[in-house]
């Protein structure tokens, strides 16, 4: 009876995402651990056979026994070997062997099959991650890297060096490599055991898989600092956290499952964490506002999702259920939704990274989606431009992983980040000083040599004015000033940087309108006023003309197509040189 509970209680813990089967099998310490690790496994496996089993003959309202305990109960009865206990668990289950064995009978007929086995989905019969290489994180707040690789070289493994190629990571036998992306993160052949190591019992090395160490490694917070991880239990990741932080500053971890929340404070003892704070609260009844958590600025946020990236818990949807696991995607995404809401409510946040195992868009693209049309502060920020495999378009600044393209568990990694004011004031600087660098740098008779170079000030610096008009030229500078500008190409630019200014009009405050305007007139007065007495100069002074007419237009009001039409012949004749004052605000 014993076996059949561990096995029904390690099966629900799987399938809410606790963790992996193996690192729960191993940490039960259950006496006979091949027996428990072989029943959690296939009856996992079974899992979606044995759900239709046991609704179809309601032995749920009969028996008055839980989904998981009757899961391990049936796969053994009609599946396996046959029960392995006695008592009144068996007496129970013999009463309904006969109509469990036809319901069985029953799916063979309709799928045309005559194997249990051949029941199974074709992506279970052959699971694609049994190739899968097993990773190790080295936990440096115990022992470093290269002490860990000499620790397992004297055990008799082959080290190869660091990797360089995803095809590097494809090893056999007792070979290990340094992982390509992350530097703490060692690879070993597909099924090496370190369950039963002396440096995974003692903390000094983590079982996690490369994709699983990707969140804490992208929000990389630094010493000191003090970070929030949402919805913590194992652990993993908060110890990863740890790590970075190198046990310095305050790390926050929600759980609302108080039996995760023990686990992961064991797992967090074994690992060296000290700087956490752990809570059984739900992060969603969380104050954001709350004097504890003024000084958060990062948050790690994996919400519960599908899991439908890990390959355990893999699982094809047979028609009778798709229906049902729309609903739970929609229920899952909701939630995943009001969680990253509820953490951006953080008022110092500053950077914050979303992850799921899921390979659902609903749960990742979707969601990440939808919460920035509702934070228009935040933004998403690139990441690992030499990863393999993006988000799916137009998000492809966030990450996805899968067994064959990153030979890791399917997952989702997103990075928000808070737009500052100094990160406006440049997308606003850039976006009015693109155009003008473009009619600047234009040159059709040295196309083929290299672009000239404007040196331009943002609007509302303090510089001196005349910076903003300066112009440096380049090695082949002598010879481009003999050329004239062309001034119809010129006169299209300035209408289209007219254009361009309607857009971003709203990037600035009405003090800083008045400084670009009084900035730009007094450029126009010190650029009509000057003589072109030397032909040589000829080419600058009219650049100057140029940069000096069109931020006289850009900086003005909204015009009318009377006025633009003034503006462009005041251009104009600028360009040609020719001698007028004109003072007047258009």
């Amino acid at each position: 009876m014993a076996l059949y509970a561990k096995a029904a209680e390690i099966l629900e813990k799987v399938e809410t995402k606790q963790a992996a089967v193996k690192t729960l099998v191993f940490d039960s310490k259950f006496q006979n651990i091949k027996q428990l690790f072989a029943l959690v496994c296939e009856t996992h496996k079974f899992s979606s056979i044995l759900t239709e089993i046991i609704e179809s003959t309601k032995l749920l309202k009969q028996t008055k026994i839980k989904m998981n305990l009757a899961k391990v109960l049936v796969y053994d009865l009609v599946i396996g070997k046959g029960l392995k206990c006695g008592g009144a668990w068996k007496a129970l289950m013999m009463k309904h062997r006969s109509r469990l064995q036809a319901a069985l009978a029953r799916m063979k007929i309709k799928q045309k099959v005559s194997c249990n086995k051949d029941l199974l989905p074709s992506n279970l019969q052959k699971p694609e991650g049994d190739n899968l290489p097993r990773y190790v994180r080295v936990n440096t707040l115990k022992t470093t890297v290269e002490d860990t690789v000499d620790y397992f070289k004297r055990e008799g493994f082959s080290y190869l060096g660091q990797a360089y190629r995803l095809d590097d990571l494809k090893l056999n036998g007792k070979s290990f490599v340094g992982d390509l992306h992350l530097s703490d993160l060692l690879v070993f052949s597909p099924k090496t055991d370190f369950h039963d190591h002396y440096l995974y019992k003692a903390g000094h090395i983590i079982l996690q898989d490369k994709a699983s160490c990707l969140p804490a490694f992208l929000l990389n917070p630094p010493t000191g600092s003090h970070v929030l991880d949402a919805c913590a239990a194992p652990g993993n990741k908060t110890s990863h956290l740890a790590a970075i932080m190198k046990n310095k500053g305050k790390l926050f971890a929600f759980d609302l499952d108080a039996k995760r929340l023990a686990t992961m404070s064991t797992l967090l003892l074994r690992a060296g964490v000290l700087c956490q704070q752990l809570a059984n609260q739900d992060f969603l009844k969380v104050d954001p506002d709350g004097l504890q958590y003024k000084d958060v600025e990062y948050i790690l946020l994996d919400p519960s999702c599908s899991g439908s990236g890990m390959v355990c818990l893999r699982d094809e949807v047979l028609p009778s259920q798709k229906e049902r696991d729309s609903r739970r995607l929609k229920a899952l995404a909701a939630f995943q939704l009001r969680c990253l809401n509820h953490a951006l409510r953080f008022p110092r946040l500053q950077r914050l990274v979303y992850s799921t195992c899921s390979i659902h868009t609903e749960e990742n693209e979707q969601v990440v989606a939808a919460c920035l049309q509702q934070n228009p502060s935040f933004r998403l920020v690139p990441l690992l431009q030499q990863w393999p495999e993006r988000g799916l378009s137009p998000l492809t600044q966030c990450l996805r992983a899968s067994i064959t393209k990153t030979l890791t568990h399917g997952f989702f990694v997103a990075l928000l980040e808070r737009h500052t004011a100094q990160s406006l004031k440049e997308q606003a600087s850039q976006t009015l000083c693109n155009p003008v660098a473009e009619m600047v740098s234009f040159n059709p008779s040295a196309s083929e040599g290299k672009p000239e170079e404007v040196i331009t000030t943002e609007h509302g610096d303090e510089e001196d004015k005349d910076e903003a008009a300066e112009v440096v030229t380049t090695e082949h500078g002598d010879e481009d000033a003999q050329e004239p500008a062309d001034t119809t190409k010129d006169a299209d630019v300035t209408e289209q940087a007219v254009a361009d200014e309607e857009k971003t009009r709203t990037l600035g405050g009405a003090k800083r309108k008045r400084k670009i305007k009084d900035r730009e007139v007094e450029a126009v007065e010190l650029t009509t006023n000057e003589k072109q007495t030397d032909c040589s100069g000829g080419k600058a002074h009219v650049r100057h003309y140029q940069y000096a007419a069109i931020h006289h237009i850009i900086s003005s009001k909204a015009n009318s197509p009377r006025q633009t039409e003034q503006q462009a012949k005041h251009h104009k004749r600028l360009v040609k040189g020719e001698s007028y004052t004109r003072r007047e605000t258009v």
